[in-house]
């Protein structure tokens, strides 16, 4: 089935990969929100201390989330992301500068969903907006208590 004849314009599969934790119903009630953002290996996809205006949902692709040390261009990775799983989530709640560099490590291709369009889900459909907001909650509290367990290991 091509993107077209599904009616919503991505691939079934992406959208399953990205948003497995919404119903197939509300999987097709998040596409009028979304667009899709392909980046070839070694591409920058955000940029630390940049304005954001995005998220995105891995649906292909692996991506390295970088941070820059106290030596000026040299960074150390704090995680490889995998498909089906969420970037820039943070700022996006916050309105802020990225707080990270994000690279993709090979071929990539996000769903992504602006500023402007995650407001205009919540208003016009504030169950599925409640349901990402929470999955989102939910992503930065795993990564949370993933950066303070290594943090412990460490000192």
């Amino acid at each position: 089935m091509t993107p077209q004849e599904n009616g919503c314009g991505f691939l079934d599969k992406d959208l399953e990969t990205a948003f497995g934790f919404l119903t197939h119903e509300e999987r097709r009630g998040i596409c009028p929100y979304l667009q899709t953002k392909v980046f070839p290996a070694k591409a920058v996809l955000m940029e630390e201390n940049e304005p954001s205006n995005y998220l995105g949902f891995l649906a292909e692709g692996r991506l390295a989330v970088k941070k820059e040390t106290g030596f000026k261009g040299k960074y150390i990775i704090l995680a490889i992301l995998e498909k089906g799983t969420v970037v820039g989530e943070t700022e996006i709640l916050g309105h802020g500068p990225r707080s990270s560099t994000v690279v993709a490590v090979e071929d990539s291709r996000l769903l992504t969903l602006t500023d402007e369009s995650f407001d205009l889900m919540l208003k016009e459909d504030p169950p599925l907006g409640i349901k990402l907001l929470k999955r989102i909650v939910y992503v930065i509290s795993l990564r949370l208590r993933k950066a303070g367990e290594r943090l412990s290991q460490l000192l």
